[in-house]
């Protein structure tokens, strides 16, 4: 990426109005090929795009070259999701061309505001997990961080959601079909990535050297993006991995007729980079995911390794030059891959390589269930990746002699710290291999910590006390409350400056505003604007028609059983029996929308029988015309952060109502309070920190710890006993079998109804009276709005400590190592 000195910086350029319409133009004439009256809005927006895009360019050059010449000490971000978002606000934003840009398509007779409609979002992530780590590269930059992020760039993203009949029906996600000006493809730094095949003994290495002679090879061309500091002028990297094959097209094979074998190979390669999480109940779909891992993380290492340090780096310096965050246990078997590349490729000693292994891997978990703690089958990591199981084994069998050694005689400790499990079948536990190599292990939030040291990785943690660490996450507020919500920005601003958009914590002078009446009123008018603008969102995107002045009671995450939408849903139909039985007269229920965003894994069978009967006690109450203006159900499909950024500034109440000890931390939490939304939540996860920063009167709390959850379960839990003993909880599943939501079906949601009273994993029905009673608590304070706003201020005031910039520096400072480096030098 060479710069030529005598090109004047586009950067550089004054920021008028006529020198950005004259970039436009220019753009949408020998970009796109066209002229204005005939361009189509793709064309317009492809065009504003690249002017945006050229705004960043000398600034990224130059952060560049700086990373090059410096070489400081670099995070690389290991992650197999990235959730972008939409990147022409955010580019405007970093690049403060706002108000130039508008000024200048408005003399066009162009919206700025239509054109953000024709973006689409890239399909490069799902859920928390994703967002966590593009609001971290986002921090990072913002924090003049040297960094890189790492991922793949997946053709078809997870899936696009659409419903059938109320039913999921996932559809590709064809999110590049329009094309993507904010990539950069960079073909010619490809990079070979071998599978399969066998090892042999070297005679000419080291003691025990072995080489991998693989079977077949991809390539994995860099696509890289801009990643943006905000008003610093740093523009760091995101490099993302698309899969081609080394001979994508036989021409002999293609003149015989067989068109289809002919490309074959082209097929196979590009599977690797096809999709986010490909279903793996099949052995196929298992093969494909662990292809994914291995290939990302290959790229990414040879790339840094080759492509960012000097030809001439001693690597044993490595540590001091970079650290390998492994965001979750997609790119843990970046680790054995290091030692491939040392030992096998660069003839190390093996202590010495395992020495700088140790040292340059720090480790992120995001989980607390057994299930999603990461698990390769040794038939099938031995068939695809030889060597690396060969390097893994030697790993292990050098770490239980460490064990052994510290405690003599314990077998079942050893088995328990064994990198490899034996049940069902013998497989590598990645989230050990990555706890024995890392220097460092975080959780996300204290109390995930907490019991990530106490419960899932305790032999860990009580070998190496000093390994555990705690970062609790963040979210951006670039993006969560600059750009989600402008109208919110501008009054904070007005109220305290800007300081606040790079130092959250600043929002803590807004407390005193809490006790200001007129500061309520115009909090009030804000949030009831941002309500009337979801509404045409939705009605807009979805078709769906709410009440733009009711409550929006949201709850938006990932559908899983331990995020218990099903509770919620209990709630709902409660209400929904109650009006009808008479039990509740409806003009004492308070108006609400309540607002899901959820995707299931397609393979989760439950999950998919949890969104359809959302969608059914949806659909009835939502015709029912004795209900209108009390009651609504919205689900729309697609959640994405497009959608998020209508709906988390309109929330009056956020949903975090998993069962206490299961959610790792949450940042859906955070970007509901950041925005003035209340909290109804158990102790679980970041809702502990949420709840002792902004004041229990400000958080509606309920339900079991996770002391009392752990000893329900140990003790022995009885879901029916629940439901013989509370007559709401039992009408509400009794109205759901009797088919009034399945057209008089009564067998229809028997199999959800079932799994709620015969195991009911995470004791939803145990926490359901507390969580009405919770309910009847918001409904009071909701019906004194003066009291409610100062509660929604004291939230926002309050919840600055959960920036991703605070995070990061807790990264910095107890993980990494790395520091600023000023970018305007």
């Amino acid at each position: 990426m060479g710069v030529n000195a005598n090109t004047p910086p586009i950067a550089a350029r004054e920021h008028t109005v006529e020198s950005f319409t004259r970039e436009f133009l220019r753009e949408l004439n020998f970009g796109q090929g066209v002229d204005l009256d005939r361009a189509s809005e793709n064309d317009k927006y492809l065009a504003l795009a690249r002017t945006v895009r050229h705004y960043l360019m000398e600034r990224w050059l130059e952060t560049l070259r700086n990373q090059y010449s410096d070489q400081a000490k670099t995070v690389a971000y290991l992650s197999a999701e990235f959730l972008l978002g939409p990147q022409l606000e955010n580019s405007l934003l970093a690049a403060d061309l706002d108000g130039v840009a508008n000024e200048a398509l408005a003399a066009l007779g162009i919206s700025v505001d239509d054109l953000r409609g024709v973006e689409i979002e890239p399909g490069l992530g799902n859920g928390g997990l994703g967002r966590l780590a593009a609001c971290f590269i986002d921090s990072l930059a913002t924090k003049n961080v040297p960094s890189i992020g790492y991922g793949i760039r997946y053709e078809y993203g997870i899936f696009r959601q659409t419903f059938v009949d109320g039913r999921q029906v996932e559809t590709p996600d064809n999110w590049l079909r329009l094309g993507s000006p904010w990539e950069f493809p960079h073909p010619e730094n490809a990079i070979e990535v071998h599978f399969g095949g066998r090892t042999e003994a070297v005679t000419d290495g080291p003691e025990g050297a072995r080489r991998w002679v693989p079977a077949w090879q991809v390539m994995g061309i860099p696509y890289n993006y801009m990643v943006p500091g905000f008003g610093n002028g740093r523009v760091n990297t995101l490099r993302l991995w698309s899969a081609e094959a080394t001979k994508a097209f036989d021409l002999q094979i293609f003149n015989s007729g067989d068109y289809v074998e002919a490309v074959r190979a082209q097929t196979f390669a590009e599977n690797i980079s096809k999709v986010l999480y490909p279903e793996d109940s099949t052995p196929q779909g298992k093969e494909l995911r662990l292809q994914q891992q291995y290939f990302f993380v290959a790229c990414s290492l040879r790339d840094f390794i080759e492509q960012v340090l000097p030809a001439d780096y001693d690597l044993a310096n490595l540590p001091e030059r970079i650290t390998f965050q492994l965001n979750d246990t997609h790119p843990v078997i970046a680790v054995p891959e290091l030692m491939r590349l040392l030992v096998d490729e660069r003839q190390w000693d093996w202590d010495a390589a395992w020495a700088v292994a140790q040292k340059v891997f720090a480790y992120t978990c995001h989980t607390l269930l057994p299930e999603a703690l990461e698990t390769w089958p040794v038939e099938l990591l031995g068939r695809l990746l030889p060597r690396h199981l060969e390097i893994i084994d030697r790993i292990n069998e050098e770490f239980l002699a460490q064990v052994r050694a510290q405690y003599p005689g314990d077998d079942a400790r050893v088995d328990r710290m064994s990198i490899f499990g034996e049940h069902p079948v013998r497989s590598v536990r990645m989230a050990h291999l990555a706890t024995v190599a890392g220097f460092r292990v975080n959780g996300v939030a204290e109390l995930h910590s907490q019991l990530l040291a106490d419960k899932v990785l305790s032999d860990f943690a009580q070998m190496w006390p000093d390994k555990f660490t705690n970062v609790t996450n963040g979210v951006t507020p670039r993006r969560f409350v600059r750009l989600a919500n402008p109208k919110l920005s501008g009054l904070i601003t007005e109220s305290i400056g800007d300081g606040w958009i790079t130092d959250l914590e600043r929002l803590r002078e807004l407390e005193p505003l809490a006790e200001d009446a007129e500061f309520r009123r115009r909090f009030r008018e804000i949030k009831l604007a941002n309500k009337r603008r979801f509404a045409d969102v939705l009605m807009q995107r979805d078709g769906i028609e709410i009440a733009g002045d009711a409550m929006v009671d949201a709850m938006v995450k990932r559908l899983h059983e331990y995020k218990r939408q099903s509770l919620k849903l209990l709630h709902i139909v409660s209400l929904y029996e109650g009006i009808r039985s008479g039990r509740l007269p409806l003009d004492q229920v308070t108006p609400r929308t309540f607002v899901f965003g959820a995707k299931a894994a397609p393979g989760y069978y439950m999950a998919k029988e949890t969104i359809a009967l959302i969608n059914a006690v949806g659909s009835t109450i939502n015709a029912d015309a004795s209900l209108q203006g009390r009651l609504k159900v919205a689900f729309p499909a697609n959640y994405n952060v497009t959608l998020a950024e209508s709906l988390v500034p309109a929330a009056d109440l956020s949903e975090q109502i998993s069962l206490a000890g299961k959610e790792a931390s949450g940042t859906g939490n955070m970007k509901f309070a950041l925005n003035g939304a209340l909290t109804i939540g158990t102790d679980d996860g970041a809702n502990v920190e949420i709840r002792k920063l902004v004041g229990d009167d400000n958080f509606f709390l309920f339900g079991m710890d996770e002391p009392a959850a752990a000893t329900l379960e140990a003790d022995g839990y009885h879901p029916h006993a629940f439901y013989e003993g509370d007559r709401e909880l039992r009408a509400a599943l009794d109205m759901i079998s009797s088919g009034i939501f399945a057209n008089g079906d009564a067998s229809a949601f028997a199999p959800v109804v079932s799994s709620l009273l015969q195991s009911d994993r995470f004791m939803a029905l145990a926490d359901f009276r507390p969580y009405l009673d919770a309910q009847t608590r918001v409904e009071e304070a909701y019906a004194d709005q003066e009291a409610w706003s100062r509660s929604a201020v004291l939230n926002v005031a309050r919840s600055g400590y959960f920036s991703s910039d605070r995070s990061i520096q807790d990264y910095l400072d107890r993980i990494w190592g790395a520091k600023p480096v000023d970018q305007n030098r």
